[in-house]
């Protein structure tokens, strides 16, 4: 993270919408893919059935492609909600324009309100450790 918070401010944003997507995308086709008959773990099958998958699948259900965008601005849900839409197999037409947007969103955050929270803690830190 020190890496990224170093870089000026474009740079730092571009990076951190490339982490961002790839990681949101992966967690698509991993949803996608454990619907199709991918064998899940017990751990895996229990995190399906649990609280965050639940509520995730309540807002997919409710709110639709909108959820996507939106749940880059949660803490928690984010992964879910992915997940959800692989394995409900939200349209990739609908999909990734919602992606991107969640994406921009959370990149934007963390390249400027993120950054500083990230410099203060490790400011704070070095202070403690001195």
């Amino acid at each position: 993270m020190d890496r990224i918070s170093e870089q000026p401010f474009a740079i730092a944003l571009c990076l951190l919408f490339v982490i961002v997507m790839l990681r949101a995308n992966a967690t698509y086709w991993l949803g996608r893919g454990a619907l199709s008959g991918g064998r899940l773990s017990d751990r895996a099958a229990r995190h399906l059935e649990g609280r965050h998958m639940q509520r995730a699948q309540r807002l997919s259900a409710r709110y639709g492609v909108i959820a996507v965008p939106l749940s880059f601005l949660t803490v928690g849900v984010q992964t879910a909600i992915n997940f959800s839409a692989g394995f409900t197999r939200m349209p990739l037409t609908r999909y990734l324009p919602a992606v991107a947007v969640g994406c921009v969103l959370w990149a934007l955050l963390y390249s400027t309100v993120g950054m500083v929270g990230w410099n203060a803690i490790t400011t704070l830190w070095s202070g403690v450790t001195s």
